[in-house]
């Protein structure tokens, strides 16, 4: 038999969700699943923001989208979303399980280890990891009863390994100093065994989970903290958010068909040293 090697990449006629569709990462994330031919929803918290983001997905490429503002850590929230969105654009094969939360206090979130709040610490992995679960369970629940598809969950460099806390003096991101809080790398750490239990759960049903780990992504931070963070890669630099995409498209298509349980760091060699 031939195989069309292309053709695995297809997504013409899928349905994928995209969380946190409107940040960084969902927005590009949205955008390549519609030019490979799914159909998208892009769940946000801001209903008005998920309308926009929609309307220019669909403004560029011959698929439909919705927007839908859903607050993950509300699990009716997300069933009742799960819900509109089949009825809309039909059954779910595809989940980027991608929101994340720096909370509504910035300085709380990047508050030291000795003085981080345990509300924080709680507002965090209410998103990062129990959303995280919540929106697999609902999604993840439903592609196993029709024994198809595929889950790609969004973790962080440092859910593998360590930031390096040398590179955050005279750092800033959009004007203001920064670190990374221990509740991030513990979520995110937490996204990368969530993935291999779910991965082994439902691997009997044909629903794949595989987890993306994005390295360091411009995205506001001011010439110091680029320059030292790339000092420190291999690439010798911050990744930019398309360079995310082509290894989301891998995981989620046929190509990955005999992928699951794995964790693709794409961070310019970083986890390598």
């Amino acid at each position: 038999m031939t195989t069309s090697f292309k053709a695995l990449f297809d997504l013409t006629g899928r349905t994928a969700v995209v969380t946190g569709g409107c940040g960084i990462l969902g927005r590009r994330f949205a955008d390549g699943l519609a030019e490979f031919g799914a159909n998208v929803a892009i769940v946000d918290l801001d209903q008005a923001a998920t309308d926009a983001a929609a309307a220019d997905v669909a403004s560029r490429h011959a698929v439909r989208a919705g927007g839908y503002g859903c607050d993950i850590t509300n699990p009716d929230a997300v069933r009742n979303t799960a819900d509109a969105i089949e009825a809309d654009l039909g059954p779910v094969s595809i989940l980027l399980n991608n929101a994340a939360s720096k909370t509504r206090d910035v300085d709380a979130f990047f508050a030291p280890v000795e003085e981080f709040s345990q509300v924080t610490w709680r507002e965090i992995m209410a998103v990062n990891l129990d959303g995280m679960f919540t929106v697999a369970q609902v999604f993840g629940g439903r592609m196993a009863e029709r024994g198809y598809g595929s889950i790609v969950q969004t973790a962080s460099i440092y859910g593998l390994m360590a930031p390096d806390q040398r590179i955050y003096e005279g750092s800033e991101y959009l004007g203001r100093a920064i670190n990374t809080p221990a509740v991030y790398t513990a979520s995110k750490a937490g996204v990368i065994g969530l993935t291999k239990h779910l991965a082994t759960y439902w691997a009997a049903k044909g629903v794949r989970v595989n987890t993306l780990t994005p390295g360091g992504v411009e995205s506001g931070q001011n010439e110091t903290f680029k320059a030292r963070y790339g000092a420190r890669i291999p690439l010798g630099r911050m990744a930019r958010a398309d360079e995310m995409v082509g290894t989301m498209l891998f995981l989620v298509s046929d190509a990955a068909s005999y992928v699951t349980g794995q964790n693709i760091a794409v961070d310019g060699g970083l986890s390598a040293w």
